[in-house]
């Protein structure tokens, strides 16, 4: 709080194994018998922004299930009961294992929604002591939720909020008619640069002055993910170099603060038209006690385009604005100001700058408003723009990296920089092997799961650099499954996240029955040359897969295996590994150079 974005809201997703945009991320429960409450990253996530603000509001959503919720239906309501046990046992695993209260959940993230699941799980909540927890419900479209809600009105007293996606600050009158909380609980997912600023400023504002919707959030919170998977730097800040420290706080976290550092939840908007004259919009908020803050953009078209949806033509000029204050806040002799003016072209942006206090005179004032800026008035005294150190410089992923995967109690779940886009590849501690290998990395989801994006029918983590062109990798694998098993190594891959089906590079396989394959394609459907291996399941090898240029060639335990494979397309991309189908495989010594 009072620092920097200073976020009322965190949703996390509640991870099911499955490909949810730029990645898979893990469940709590991978099988039926299976519990764990430490796997991936959004537990760390959530107690880190609960140790900054002990008030933050959390939120969870399912993206994907795992296969064992729908019992070999790709869909999550044949068993309402099996989803309820599966959704309140991450909530009670939250407050258990980290003391982490959910402050509302969510149904299925832009899929159907079901009005039977929906009942039972407030009923179960009910009977686990968690009356707290609000239902938003259905993280889609207004319609046909809404409608629903007015038609049934048991479905009515369970859930709180109707939550929408990318309603463009619409909202539609069946939602309204419903008196329920209005949210776009998701929005922006738009390139971080000035212009996805404006596109923060003009939404923040305009999804209450046109939607009455009183919560926005942003997907996603930070870009930690390789910007060449799908929605690059799509987050509110960038912090896609773990191996070097690097970051970039960039212009939509100030935009935030003008809103975050001057409200707080249980804050009331007061019912004022929000539309400026002269183009542009104003929203004013109060605590009940004394404190007001109005929030002023007027962002030009141009400059505020978000990703979705389309966003019809509308003129922005300068203006003289007055404001009149009544009632209670008549009074007021003076607000702090806070100013920001995003910069284009050559013009370089001025980003929550604070400045003089402006002087209200008998409830009145005048601003002059030029185009594609944001003001906040306030009473509240506590704004602050941190004064942070530089971060350490940018640098490329390391052209030599090794990960032995030796480490007896680590931090998190996965292997750093590795980037599952289909499949869960985690730390496990093989306690019969001899030496060599009892700490590796296993892929362990061994049925597709309930899918929301369209994952691959194989397994596969990226990692690396996607500009990376002349490359060796090495890893040794150890195929579980006999007879139709498999893995592989392979470079350039050139896709990932919502397109991982599509993946093309240049794949080194090899099988349980003893052959190998060369193929153009993560679907194995583009052969560039084949034979035999004698590799077999439940033994360790070793896979070298070497490029140059237009040529590749493989190594297996260290002896060529095949050799001039002309490649030609594509010209670069990350290093992988993965398996043939959801199976268990392990992998050892990974190195790329």
């Amino acid at each position: 709080p009072n620092f920097g974005a200073s976020l009322h809201i965190l949703k996390v997703e509640i991870g099911g194994d499955g490909q949810s945009t730029d990645g898979t991320e893990p469940s709590h429960m991978h099988y039926e018998n299976d519990e764990n409450y430490f796997r991936g990253y959004e537990w760390w996530l959530m107690k880190e922004a609960k140790k900054r603000n002990p008030e933050i509001k959390l939120i969870g959503l399912p993206w994907t299930f795992p296969a064992w919720i729908g019992k070999g239906e790709n869909w999550p309501y044949d068993y309402p009961d099996v989803t309820v046990y599966y959704i309140v046992s991450w909530i009670l695993g939250a407050k258990q294992y980290h003391d982490l209260d959910i402050d509302y959940i969510g149904i299925w993230n832009e899929r159907s929604f079901n009005s039977k699941y929906i009942k039972l799980l407030r009923y179960t909540l009910d009977k686990h002591g968690l009356q707290q927890v609000r239902i938003i419900a259905s993280d889609r479209l207004w319609e046909p939720i809404s409608f629903v809600l007015l038609l049934d009105p048991e479905l009515h007293r369970v859930v709180d909020v109707i939550g929408a996606h990318y309603p463009g600050t619409e909202t539609v009158p069946n939602a309204v008619l419903t008196q329920k909380k209005l949210w776009s609980s998701e929005d922006f997912s738009t390139f971080n640069d000035e212009i996805g600023a404006g596109c923060w400023a003009r939404i923040l504002n305009q999804n209450y002055v046109n939607g009455n919707m009183t919560s926005t959030i942003a997907w996603n919170l930070v870009a930690s993910y390789y910007e060449e998977l799908p929605f690059g730097r799509c987050g509110l800040m960038t912090a896609q170099e773990p191996w070097s420290g690097h970051y970039r706080v960039e212009a939509p976290i100030w935009i935030t603060a003008h809103t975050t550092q001057f409200t707080q939840p249980g804050w009331s908007y007061l019912q004022v038209d929000g539309h400026l004259e002269g183009g542009g919009s104003f929203v004013a908020l109060t605590d009940g006690l004394g404190n007001l803050t109005i929030i002023i953009e007027t962002m030009s078209h141009n400059h505020s385009q978000c990703i979705r949806p389309l966003l019809p033509h509308f003129n922005v000029s300068p203006q003289r604005a007055t404001f009149y204050l009544k009632g209670s806040f008549y009074m007021l002799k003076t607000l702090q100001v806070w100013y920001s003016r995003l910069g284009f072209e050559s013009a370089r942006s001025t980003l929550f700058q604070q400045l003089h206090p402006v002087k209200v005179w008998k409830g009145s004032f005048s601003l002059d408003l030029n185009v594609d800026e944001v003001y906040t008035l306030t009473t509240l005294k506590t704004g602050k723009k941190c004064v942070c150190p530089e971060p350490p410089p940018s640098q490329p992923f390391p052209s030599n990296y090794k990960d032995d995967f030796n480490i007896r109690n680590p931090p998190f779940s996965e292997a750093p920089n590795f980037a599952d886009q289909t499949g869960v590849f985690e730390y496990f501690i093989n306690a019969s092997d001899p030496g060599d290998h009892v700490f590796t990395l296993r892929q362990v989801v061994v049925q597709r799961p309930i899918t929301w994006a369209s994952d691959a029918d194989q397994t596969i983590s990226i990692i690396g650099n996607f500009n990376w062109y002349n490359f060796t990798v090495t890893c040794d694998i150890y195929i579980e499954q006999p007879h139709d098993g498999g893995v592989f190594v392979a470079g350039r891959v050139d896709n990932g996240g919502i397109y991982v089906r599509s993946t093309k590079g240049i794949f080194f396989w090899v099988f349980a029955d003893g052959t190998y394959r060369v193929t153009g394609d993560l679907a194995g459907e583009e052969i560039l040359m084949k034979g035999l291996s004698g590799v077999r399941a439940n033994a360790w090898h070793t896979l070298t897969l070497n490029i140059q240029g237009t040529s590749a060639w493989g190594l297996l335990n260290g002896y060529p295996l095949w050799e001039n494979v002309t490649v030609a397309k594509p010209s670069s991309g990350w290093a992988a590994i993965g398996t043939r189908s959801f199976e268990f495989a392990q992998f050892d010594n990974f190195h790329v150079e």
